[in-house]
């Protein structure tokens, strides 16, 4: 059985890693090892970081509604409520959106969500 060589595979296997640890400082951009240990590292960081983002995001919408919800004159939690007896399905994001930028459609939607409350 022939034996076989690894040179190509091997090589390969470097320059993907290599090119992953591109503009890393010092030895975690030269040495394979390093690098290696500093990519596997950095992945796991890009995939935890990928989940925060979604939790951060969310923060920030229910920041800015809140926001919006006290210049209406009620708070965040009775505005959802509001909407969800109404039957309204927007979402925090398009929510956040329009407590930013037009004010005057929030604020008939906390109207609605006051009338729902109300009934």
């Amino acid at each position: 059985m022939a034996r076989i060589k690894r040179a190509v595979n091997a090589a390969k296997k470097r320059r993907k890693v290599f090119k992953l640890a591109k503009g890393y400082w010092g030895a975690k951009s030269k040495l394979y090892r390093a690098a290696s240990q500093q990519v596997m590292k950095s992945l796991s960081y890009a995939f935890v970081g990928r989940k925060l983002k979604k939790r951060e995001y969310r923060r920030l919408w229910i920041a800015r509604i809140n926001a919006g919800a006290r210049i209406c004159g009620t708070n965040y939690s009775k505005l959802i409520h509001g909407l969800k007896l109404a039957g309204v399905e927007v979402n925090r994001k398009v929510l956040a959106d329009l407590a930013v930028n037009d004010m005057n459609a929030f604020s008939e939607l906390c109207k609605v969500a006051d009338n729902a409350m109300a009934n």
